[in-house]
């Protein structure tokens, strides 16, 4: 059985919509879409969808991710990517766009498991760029980096440091910069907000943008629709 996976936006105010009110619109969506889901079994049916890693209520993103679960024939049939897209896509409410449509199989890993790592872009301020640019330099100077995270009502102490793979500054404000950086996400996601807030406490985060969920393969960095990012994308990815 193969599944649709669809890349798609979450900006502007719909960032303050929490997961669970998330799934609800993409439930009305598909409706509206006519895009004949499959549905569960038992007392209380509801749509075969899944979704990536959970996006924190107030950060925003331009890769999330859904599964959609639909029969065989939706693939056999005059089936149309371009026009699929497109027909999701106008039904998404302001703020949500659809971005791209894959096919995979759901014999693969769910989202949450194949992702190995997420790129943020972050705005702070407070912060000169040559503070900043110090505070980098300690970071990546350390061999370890413990963060106390809560879990299960109890109080863990993780050593994060090898989930910070890079942090750069995009761009520099009069109050601060705008970093990009890529952090893993096992065996626990390392939210930048976490991190920052870790190694100083003054930062003050003023935009928080997921801009890509990433598979590690050797030197290679993959999205979930199969799209290579630095080599040339493989001939079956349907955008």
């Amino acid at each position: 059985m193969r599944c649709l996976r669809v890349r798609y936006t979450k900006r502007g105010k719909i960032r303050f919509i929490g997961h669970r009110d998330v799934a609800r619109i993409w439930e009305r969506t598909l409706r509206k879409a006519n895009i004949p889901v499959l549905y569960s079994q038992g007392f209380s049916p509801h749509p075969r969808i899944s979704f990536g890693l959970a996006l924190p209520t107030g950060f925003e993103s331009e890769a999330e991710y859904v599964d959609i679960y639909l029969g065989e024939e939706f693939f056999l049939k005059d089936f149309d990517p371009e026009s699929i897209q497109q027909s999701i896509d106008s039904a998404l409410p302001t703020g949500m766009d659809a971005l791209k449509v894959g096919v995979v199989s759901t014999s693969e890993d769910s989202l949450q498991e194949v992702v190995d790592a997420c790129v943020w872009e972050v705005r702070v301020s407070g912060i000169s760029v040559e503070e900043f640019k110090k505070i980098r330099n300690e970071l990546f100077s350390s061999d370890s980096l413990n963060i106390q995270r809560e879990r299960k009502g109890k109080i863990q102490v993780d050593d994060v440091r090898y989930q910070v793979h890079s942090m750069d500054i995009a761009e520099e404000h009069e109050d601060g910069v705008t970093i990009l950086t890529e952090l893993g996400t096992k065996p626990r996601v390392l939210r930048p907000t976490d991190l920052l807030k870790r190694i100083n406490a003054e930062l003050r985060t003023v935009r928080v943008l997921r801009k890509e969920q990433l598979t590690l393969q050797g030197n290679q960095r993959i999205e979930p629709l199969s799209i290579e990012l630095h080599p040339a994308a493989p001939a079956e990815v349907l955008a």
